[in-house]
Formats: C-alpha cells, structure tokens, sequence
C-alpha cells in the first residue's frame, strides 16, 4: 500500500521539480512586483511634542516625504506644495503630520528652513521677514525648476502663514504661487495677550527686535504689517485660506489672523468642530484643521470634514 501511493504521488512531485525555471522565476518577480508597487503609506503623528522630540534627536531632519527633489507633479496634484514654518520653529518639529499626510495624498511637498542665522541652526524664522521672505523666494524657484511646474502652492504656520504674503506682494511671488493657506497666520499681528503693549510701554520694544526681529515685526501696528496690509495686503491672483482657533493664545485677538476679500476664505474650527481644542502651537497637528488644508489644496474634490477632539500643545 504504501509503495503505491509513492506511486501516485511521484509523478505529481516530478512535474512540480520539472517546472521550467523560467516560469518560477517570473511567479517570484511577480510577487515582489506586487509588493515593491503597493508601498505603505508614511505615517502620520499628530502630537506635536512627539515632533520636538524627533526634532531634538534628528535636528534640521527631513520631515516625511518632503524635499524629494526628484518628485514630478502629477495631473491630478500639478503643483508642488511648499510648507513655510513659525517662528523659532523649523521644518522638523513643525511638519511630522502636514508633511507626511501631503505625500500620501499624492503631492510633492517641499519644507525649507528660513530665518535662522544658518539652514542647520535650530532657531528658525528669528530673522527679519524680509530676508526670510527672499529665502523663501529662493527655494520657491528651487522647487519649480526641479519639478518643472508653472506655480506652488504654500502652507503656513503662525509667521509662516503670514509671510508668504510679502513674497506675494513685494517679491515677485504672485506670479509664482496659486494659493496661500495660513494655520493660525500672524496676518495682522498680535498683542501676544498684551505683552507687546506692555514691552512697549516699559521701552523692552528694542530689546525684542534685537533677539527676535521677525517677533517686533508681527506686534500689531508695527511698520511691517502697515505696509504689508496696505490696501487688504493680497493681490487677485492667489486664492487665500486662514484656518484659526478661537483658543489662540499667541495670535491675540485671534481674529487679527483673518484676511478680507472676494479670494480669501476665513475658517475658524470651532464653527464645525466644537470637540476641537487645539491652541496656536497645536494646529499644525490637528487632523481637523489639516482636514481643511487637504480640502484648499483640492477644492474639486473636498474630502468629508472631520471632528474629533483635539488637545490644546498636544494635538490629536
């Protein structure tokens, strides 16, 4: 019995060792087609303390999936999305969710360190907004001659949501930039709860510009954003965002983030989210509000909005 069924089982076993090797070979390289092509999303932190952690231990790090320099656009994303910074912050600690969320939706996305005294300081965007302003210029046509696009499109943080507009304005960047989309922008500057006024009145006004002059030039009323804000400070071309929260404790009052015209659009989160809690530092990773920056970068196909709680430094 049991030689027949070795009989009946050896032709079986012969046939399999007689495949042509070819065709195994190219079972194999199937597969590892199949697995290389369905590459796994990169992921998302939303919790901006997990981020200055990582920007700690890999300082002036890449955040995920920017600056592939190799990225072309796609026709469903034509435009590259460039992520401006806030003050005192950089590229690593302040895009560990907007960065990484961009590329799975299928952009190439680009974040410069701009305002510090090198590209590798960890103190970012303390210097004058102008000289940041042609930093950024720079890197703009950086981008646009490396992915061969026409226009970018900018996302911005605190500073980074407003200065993009003295790019537009005064340094040629109207011509360069389809959207601007500001995260708790300093737009029309702060009284930081009424410290600038108290600086002010106790003469430490010089004391600030000379440690942090991007800070003196975002305190409401001061010559910058007078002249930025002449005449509404954007231009008809670009189309502009403000997402802020009404719990914003360093943009003050809050309102001071929102722009006025025909191509601008003012989101406070709270009118659609009343679980979300997030603060100034916190927006840049509250899915919430990125729901929002998805949706001003592709208005033709917005995504459902989301409300979840979100925590005030933390995010969520």
């Amino acid at each position: 019995m049991l030689v027949n069924r070795l009989r009946r089982r050896l032709p079986r076993r012969a046939a399999l060792i007689a495949l042509p090797a070819a065709l195994v070979t190219a079972l194999f390289a199937g597969g590892a087609s199949t697995a290389a092509s369905a590459a796994a999303p990169l992921p998302v932190l939303y919790n901006f303390p997990a981020a200055v952690a990582i920007s700690l231990a890999k300082p002036n790090a890449d955040p995920p999936g920017a600056n592939d320099f190799s990225c072309r656009p796609s026709a469903a994303h034509p435009r590259p999305v460039v992520l401006v910074h806030g003050t005192l912050a950089d590229k690593t600690n302040e895009w560990q969710a907007l960065a990484p969320l961009l590329k799975n939706d299928g952009y190439c996305v680009f974040a410069p360190n701009i305002g510090g005294a090198s590209p590798d300081a960890y103190i970012q965007a303390a210097a004058p907004i102008e000289q940041s302003s042609a930093q950024l210029a720079t890197f703009v046509d950086q981008v646009l001659a490396a992915t061969g696009a026409s226009k970018v499109d900018l996302v911005g943080h605190s500073q980074g949501g407003m200065l993009p507009r003295y790019y537009i304005n005064n340094l040629g960047g109207d011509a360069k930039a389809n959207s601007l989309i500001g995260l708790a922008p300093s737009n029309h500057g702060t009284t930081l709860n009424g410290l600038a006024q108290i600086a002010q009145a106790l003469g430490l006004s010089s004391t600030v510009a000379s440690a942090c002059a991007s800070c003196a030039e975002q305190i409401i009323g001061s010559q910058f954003l007078t002249a930025l804000n002449a005449d509404g400070g954007t231009r008809a071309s670009v189309h502009y965002t403000v997402i802020e929260t009404r719990y914003d404790e360093i943009v003050t009052p809050y309102t001071s983030a929102f722009l006025s015209g025909s191509n601008v659009k003012n989101i406070t989160l709270q009118d659609t989210c009343i679980l979300d809690g997030s603060d100034h530092i916190s927006i840049a990773y509250d899915r919430v509000a990125l729901r929002f920056v998805e949706n001003a970068l592709d208005p033709q196909h917005p995504k459902p909005l989301i409300c979840v709680p979100v925590l005030p430094v933390v995010g969520g």
